[in-house]
């Protein structure tokens, strides 16, 4: 059209999506970043309204916005004339979507469910439904940036109280596993708000177990930054389950615990020597998935041999921050610290940890998977006071794999030893 636009912003937009905008806009477009999110950017473009004489288009609080984003609902039944559709799954943010599909849904093909998605911090529309009347959020969270908003459109709400036959939350972890599991089956990397329906989707038929129904989920947008990945490809993996585990600080207990959960696949383990009482290890595995109950019953195996556990799966300090941490300081007496590195395969942490069978103490153990073909062990061994190290690095060379001394690395003292040591 060749007129002036100026797009506002949150600052917080993925660079992927702030540079995708600017190309397509070209000379004429500017995007202007203002704001910690949706609504201050909003209320920047009200300003600009206002001040400058702008005509404002709004992102979802518009009934022509609101009957364009209803067009894939059209394109839904037409795709699916002679198929059945029992439900659509709708990711939500301000609700425009939501709204334009659940209208055209419900005006064509009623016995269509809509299901409205929202990610659990910023569930705007879920709270309103609920309340009756449009309702404004604290905050939000910003994980789902792309339908982070603090208070939906009047607009929207009508149409989604009339329409709407319910919504879904989901969690930062369930988001990430329906990015996954989008990956697995299309080869896209959906962007988190882009996959709000996917995860409500599989949240929804898991808990009602629902099976032999067409269930149809819109991905929407694909916007995601690289170095968000990382925290993806940690949260996404819903089979994982993690524990904190209290052992005996006594020879031998270390392998009698992991013997335990053999042959599973574990994940992360992370020990520290607190005394010569007990220690604490934080360790994630997957339980074997065709085999029902398997997580509780090594849980019970491993109680029944006096290793209290604690299911720490859902909690969010020890996923975001203790996993991290776990250990930390120890004045564990002559330590001699090791980075190891082995061939990863099923089964390679069990044989290393056997080849550990030694008659000095481990006083460090940290090991996380990765996917690399190699796997990384950090071990600290207490040398007994008073023995030369030959024997120790005689022991070593004969163990057949790769390793670098670390103990007299700075990174090491600073932050894994006493400082009265």
């Amino acid at each position: 059209l060749g007129c002036r636009a100026v797009i506002c912003m949150p600052m917080a937009t993925p660079a992927i999506k702030v540079n995708a905008v600017r190309t397509h806009g070209g000379d004429t477009v500017e995007v202007r970043l203002f704001g910690n999110n949706y609504d201050e950017a909003a209320a920047e473009a009200n300003r600009l309204m206002k001040e400058d004489g702008l005509s404002m288009i709004h992102p979802f609080d518009d009934p022509e916005v609101i009957a364009g984003q209803g067009t894939i609902a059209l394109e839904i039944l037409k795709k699916c004339v002679s198929h059945p559709v029992d439900a659509i799954f709708v990711c939500c943010g301000g609700g425009g979507m939501l709204a334009g599909i659940a209208a055209y849904v419900k005006q064509v093909r009623p016995s269509v469910k809509v299901y409205g998605v929202e990610a659990s911090d910023a569930a705007g529309m879920t709270a309103s439904l609920a309340a009756g009347k449009v309702v404004t959020l604290p905050s939000v969270g910003l994980f789902a940036d792309g339908a982070a908003v603090r208070t939906i459109g009047s607009e929207t709400f009508r149409v989604c109280e009339k329409y709407v036959d319910g919504m879904v939350t989901v969690d930062t972890d369930q988001l990430c596993n329906a990015i996954k599991l989008t990956y697995n089956d299309a080869r896209v990397i959906l962007e988190p708000a882009g996959a709000l329906a996917v995860a409500g989707l599989k949240k929804f038929t898991e808990e009602n177990n629902i099976t032999g129904r067409t269930f149809v989920a819109i991905t929407s947008g694909a916007n995601m930054d690289f170095n968000r990945l990382r925290v993806v490809s940690e949260r996404a993996d819903d089979s994982e389950r993690t524990v904190q585990i209290t052992i005996p600080e006594s020879p031998g207990s270390f392998r009698k615990m992991y013997s335990k959960i053999w042959p599973r696949n574990v994940t992360e383990f992370s020990y520290r020597y607190e005394s010569g009482q007990e220690a604490n290890v934080f360790l994630s595995f997957q339980p074997l998935l065709n085999v029902e109950g398997d997580y509780e019953q090594v849980i019970q195996s491993l109680e029944s041999e006096n290793f209290p556990c604690n299911d720490l799966s859902h909690n969010e300090l020890a996923k975001t921050h203790i996993r991290h941490l776990a250990g930390g300081r120890s004045g564990a007496s002559h330590e001699r610290l090791f980075r190891f590195h082995f061939p990863e395969s099923p089964g390679a942490l069990q044989r290393f940890l056997d080849s550990l069978n030694m008659k000095w103490n481990i006083s460090l153990f940290h090991y996380r998977n990765y996917g690399d073909d190699f796997g990384r062990c950090l071990v600290g061994i207490q040398q007994n006071h008073g023995v030369k190290c030959e024997g120790m690095n005689q022991f070593l060379k004969d163990l057949g794999y790769e390793y670098v001394e670390e103990t007299n690395n700075s990174a090491y003292t600073k932050f894994l030893r006493n400082k009265e040591d």
